[in-house]
């Protein structure tokens, strides 16, 4: 859970990098070197807390809400420096709320894991973080390829995983509902 609450932390720092009177090519460096260390921690919190049978119920809920967090900061600050078309954050980010509510609601009806992330969440978040990532990282120079296309189309493809997951895990709780 340690690392559950690095990545919250990890949250303002990558975002407030943005703001402070540093050459652009850092901002953009720094923000998206911290960004990956926080997904790596999304990963390796998951695999020591199912390795050493570590897991919480306070943990179970607070790891999705620090990845929604996380991701939604991303997305905001990706809109604000106009790096990514706002309706695809805002697509992104009302996923996000109604599968975390979703989830919710399923785990009081003592469903929770019949909502349990499936392969093409685990899909959507890979894309997601790595068109992230490629966005926040825009002006630096990289073998002369546009990052700004290949973050956006990355982006877009997300969007759609993303629509696609969450008809996916919908389905699965009117199925739950309907028994």
């Amino acid at each position: 859970m340690t690392l559950t609450w690095l990545r919250i932390i990890l949250i303002p720092v990558f975002t407030l990098l943005f703001f402070l009177p540093i050459p652009t090519l850092w901002q953009n460096f720094l923000s998206a070197f911290i960004f990956i260390v926080a997904a790596i921690t999304d990963w390796f919190d998951g695999f020591l807390a199912r390795r050493w049978q570590q897991t919480s119920e306070f943990g179970a809920f607070l790891d999705p809400v620090a990845d929604k967090l996380m991701v939604a900061a991303a997305l905001i600050l990706l809109i604000y420096l106009e790096r990514t078309n706002p309706i695809v954050a805002m697509i992104i980010i009302g996923r996000e709320i109604t599968i975390s509510a979703l989830r919710e609601w399923m785990a009081q009806a003592g469903k929770r894991r019949s909502v349990a992330v499936a392969y093409i969440g685990k899909v959507k978040t890979a894309v997601q973080m790595i068109a992230i990532t490629t966005l926040l990282i825009l002006n630096i120079p990289l073998l002369n390829i546009n990052l700004y296309i290949i973050g956006n189309v990355m982006m877009y493809i997300a969007c759609l995983l993303t629509i696609w997951s969450m008809f996916h895990y919908l389905a699965i709780a009117r199925q739950e509902v309907n028994k």
